[in-house]
């Protein structure tokens, strides 16, 4: 049980893990706020957020980024 509001935060965080030239894994449930004001809610225990804004279905990542010419 925490003891003091320090204790309460680290215990409400969820983790994110940045993959590279790939999306964000942010430990789920999650609830995002656009830039529209649009909320999108996911109940996944693990939800993949779009980093590179190519994916259809923004803001979740559909493996898209794959698809880049690298150089």
């Amino acid at each position: 049980m925490p003891t003091g509001p320090s204790e309460h935060r680290a215990q409400d965080r969820r983790e994110v893990t940045a993959v590279r030239d790939g999306p964000l894994l942010v430990e789920g449930p999650v609830r995002m706020t656009l830039e529209d004001g649009t909320v999108v809610d996911s109940d996944r225990f693990v939800v993949a957020i779009c980093a590179c804004r190519r994916s259809r279905t923004y803001p979740f990542c559909d493996t898209s980024h794959r698809r880049r010419v690298r150089r």
